[in-house]
Formats: C-alpha cells, sequence, structure tokens
C-alpha cells in the first residue's frame, strides 16, 4: 500500500511539475502589438525597402519600415510597437 502512494505521489509530482512549466512558458510569451503608418519624413516614390527601412529606424523611431504600394505607386511605412 505504501508503495503504491508513493508511485502517486511521484506521478503527482512529475505532472504538477510539467504543467507549471508550460504555464510559466505561455504566461511569458506576450507579443507587443505592431502599428504601421505612412512615413512623415519621406518623399516621393519608394522603390528601395532597404533605405525606407534605415530612414523609419534613423529619423522616425520606428522598428523598421518598408515599401508598400499605394494608390498611384509605393509609399515608404514605418512601423512601431503600439
Amino acid at each position: 500500500m505504501a508503495k503504491l502512494l508513493g508511485h502517486h505521489l511521484v506521478y503527482l509530482i512529475l505532472f504538477l511539475s510539467v504543467f507549471l512549466l508550460f504555464a510559466s512558458t505561455e504566461m511569458g510569451m506576450v507579443e507587443a502589438r505592431i502599428c504601421q503608418r505612412r512615413s512623415k519624413t519621406w518623399t516621393g516614390l519608394c522603390v528601395n525597402t532597404g533605405n525606407c527601412h534605415r530612414q523609419c529606424r534613423n529619423w522616425e523611431g520606428a522598428q523598421r519600415g518598408a515599401c508598400h504600394a499605394q494608390f498611384p505607386g509605393f509609399a515608404c511605412f514605418c512601423y512601431f510597437n503600439c
């Protein structure tokens, strides 16, 4: 009887350890929301995403930048944490 109780206790502790491991990793995964807006410092047609990215980061403090289609051509868009 004592041996059977010991096995149940070991399984219970193992189960709780695994449960707490998964629960703690789920709580830690919080993603920042990203907001997009058209660059306020870019002028003209955006044809080089690398230049747009650099300008958004250096001049506007954004996380990144990219060229996207916007009628009638392409514009530079910057991405910020909301």
